[in-house]
């Protein structure tokens, strides 16, 4: 559970790793390079000291320019900071794992990751193309290689210090269930999708038990219209605490006991979204018995993810 009360300094220890989680996470899914680098750097000014990357989102880079520009002002030191990165699903095969995740820590000009992930349990095709299609365009899947394949690869980054903890993304309870089974090191961290209409109490549950910490994207529901953050309950919330819509849904989650991602890509919205205050247990309540159900990406059941384009090469 987090350690303070206080959301926004909120850290909850890795149960199968080194190190706590920010609970309060910025996440770098932009797809310009420019607008990357400034929401990056209004983060960091805000106060966000998780980010959380992805090799698959073209701009690790940017993001760690942003971040050595932070490091270089002399006010955050890399041990405030807690970096995530991904490991894309054409580079599941064990031989592929160490050298992606080498590029990844050079692109992001870091000499160690706090939490590197598994992005989907989905293998495609081996190669430097990331969306693999055929001519019919379906996605070439590998299966000459296993998930618990790849785990044994993200094992021994952790064996060999470069990497604090590793985690898995876009993974369903069954599946997750499965790996934890066989896993020698257990999955420190689970990324997947959800808010008031994707609650995945179940999959939550499970994590609790097990000490493994459930990190939240798309709290807000993604841009999504209509979605979380106009729905009445929470909009009557958010006017009855003094809040936006936003802030009541970032308190939920992160009352509920989950690590959460926003992607503000403005300073003002940034400072909104890191702003964060408990809520009364009532309104909890209130927003647990909304009924709407509805999963806004259909990642964890292709391993394609809905939220970011795909480029022809």
């Amino acid at each position: 559970m987090a350690q303070s009360s206080d959301l926004r300094l909120a850290r909850i220890p890795l149960g199968h790793g080194t190190g706590q989680i920010p609970v309060l996470g910025f996440g770098t899914l932009i797809p310009d390079a420019a607008v990357t680098i400034s929401a990056t750097r209004d983060a960091l000014e805000a106060g966000f000291r998780h980010f959380d990357c992805a090799e698959r989102y073209r701009n690790e880079r940017e993001v760690g320019e942003a971040l050595q520009a932070g490091l270089a002002s002399g006010r955050i030191a890399r041990e405030d900071l807690f970096i995530t990165t991904k490991l894309w699903n054409s580079n599941h095969r064990p031989e592929r794992v160490a050298p992606a995740f080498e590029t990844s820590l050079e692109r992001l000009r870091l000499k160690y990751l706090d939490l590197y992930l598994i992005h989907t349990p989905f293998a495609f095709q081996p190669g430097e193309e990331q969306d693999p299609r055929d001519q019919n365009g379906n996605v070439l899947y590998d299966k000459g290689v296993t998930l618990l394949d790849t785990w044994r690869a993200m094992e021994a980054l952790q064996d060999q210090g470069k990497c604090r903890a590793i985690g898995l993304s876009d993974i369903t309870l069954n599946g997750l269930m499965a790996l934890y089974e066989s896993a020698r090191i257990k999955p420190a961290v689970v990324q997947v999708e959800s808010h008031p209409y994707l609650p995945e109490t179940d999959l939550l549950e499970f994590c609790k038990e097990k000490g493994i910490v459930f990190l939240a994207f798309a709290p807000l529901g993604h841009g999504m219209r209509p979605g979380p953050l106009e729905d009445p309950v929470v909009l009557a919330i958010a006017a009855r605490v003094g809040k936006t819509p936003a802030q009541v849904l970032l308190a939920w989650a992160a009352q509920r006991g989950t690590a959460l991602l926003t992607t503000p890509r403005t300073a003002e919205r940034a400072k909104e979204n890191f702003n964060v205050s408990a809520l009364p247990e009532e309104d909890l309540e209130l927003i647990n018995r909304i009924q709407t159900r509805q999963r806004l990406n259909d990642v964890v059941n292709t391993g394609s993810p809905g939220f970011i384009p795909r480029v022809r090469s």
